[in-house]
């Protein structure tokens, strides 16, 4: 029989990526391994998760499903540019800081353009900035914004923010992307609908939170302006992403649309996250670097706290600025854990004092 070793704690607070299957998700993938089923996506667990995104959004989109978040941002910025064209985004951004250089190379070196922004969003007069400083033929065509919500930093767009950066894509004629990795997250906080978050707001294409909502793997990219999809499975086969046994993708999908659990699991992980920002908050060692506004609670702590907390078995990321941790809750995040935290927190501050 293998044998797994036990980690050294049984919740983290790296990345909601940490945490396993939530129910539904589950439930759903093991009805779906029951006889033979056809192939590539002609099946109707598949037809039956992209028509609940079209009633969900309230839109006919079209919908693909592939396995991870960086193909989707990847292949989705490569079928809204030609290689001569340029993505604006935040300098923060996960396209241009985590993803290897995929969306270059998947639209055979379209470049990615960075702005700033307070807060990891974008500042309109950085990006038209951006779109206007040339307009030569030696310079790489502004083609798409691709913005993320909820952001790097864990906070959130607005909708009026939204049309503002729309209204300049459509001023200048760019399509704009979004990156919801963590959207369910940035829907439940906003109490928007899909509708007014996306596409309402002028939003041409998202691809949207699997993985991190409470999925073992796969994503979906919705296109809300359908045109833009013109041979999109092409590209999705030559890129590996067809997944032969799509089922196993899509039936989670549905699992988590037709229950609700992929609000549920948002808004769990959103109240885990605000309730460590209060526990926090009492610690005066401890420093809020953003606004919490979703599941990430952003923080600077003193470097000689950090390694303590690593010594113990704690994990998170620490990768914004000097002595910045990230610390993100997931559907499975429990008070318990979070008090845990915090009181090692609590204890490792006054080994310091």
């Amino acid at each position: 029989m293998l044998t797994v070793p036990p980690t050294t704690r049984p919740l983290q607070f790296a990345s909601d990526n940490y945490s396993g299957i939530c129910p539904e998700a589950l439930d759903y993938l093991l009805q779906a391994n029951q006889g033979d089923v056809p192939a590539y996506g002609d099946d109707e667990w598949t037809q039956k998760a992209s028509d609940a995104f079209r009633n969900i959004f309230e839109i006919d989109c079209e919908v693909f499903f592939v396995f991870n978040g960086t193909a989707a941002n990847s292949l989705t910025l490569a079928a809204l540019c030609q290689s001569y064209h340029s993505v604006i985004c935040h300098e923060l951004a996960h396209v241009e800081t985590d993803e290897c250089g995929a969306p270059e190379f998947a639209s055979n070196g379209s470049k990615l353009l960075l702005a700033q922004g307070d807060n990891g969003k974008l500042d309109p007069a950085d990006v038209e900035r951006l779109i206007t400083k040339r307009t030569d033929i030696h310079y790489p065509k502004p083609k798409v914004i691709s913005l993320t919500q909820a952001t790097e930093v864990g906070t959130l767009y607005t909708t009026d923010e939204l049309a503002a950066l729309s209204g300049l894509a459509r001023h200048h004629g760019l399509k704009v992307h979004m990156d919801g990795a963590r959207f369910a997250n940035a829907l439940v906080a906003s109490g928007k609908t899909p509708a007014e978050l996306t596409w309402k707001a002028d939003v041409d294409v998202l691809c949207c939170c699997g993985t991190k909502n409470g999925m073992g793997i796969g994503e979906a990219i919705l296109f809300f302006d359908r045109s833009l999809a013109e041979d999109f499975a092409y590209r999705c086969k030559q890129a590996g992403q067809l997944c032969s046994k799509m089922r196993f993708i899509s039936a989670p999908w549905l699992g988590l649309l037709e229950t609700g659990a992929w609000l549920r699991n948002a808004d769990h992980a959103n109240r885990m996250a605000a309730y460590l920002e209060q526990q926090l908050r009492q610690i005066p060692e401890v420093k809020l670097l953003f606004p919490r506004q979703a599941n990430g609670v952003f923080v600077q702590m003193p470097q000689s706290l950090i390694d303590e907390l690593y010594r113990r078995g704690w994990k998170f990321y620490t990768f914004i600025g000097n002595d910045g941790a990230r610390l993100m809750c997931g559907w499975n995040t429990t008070i318990e854990a979070i008090d845990e935290l915090v009181a090692d927190i609590r204890d490792s501050v006054s080994l310091f004092r």
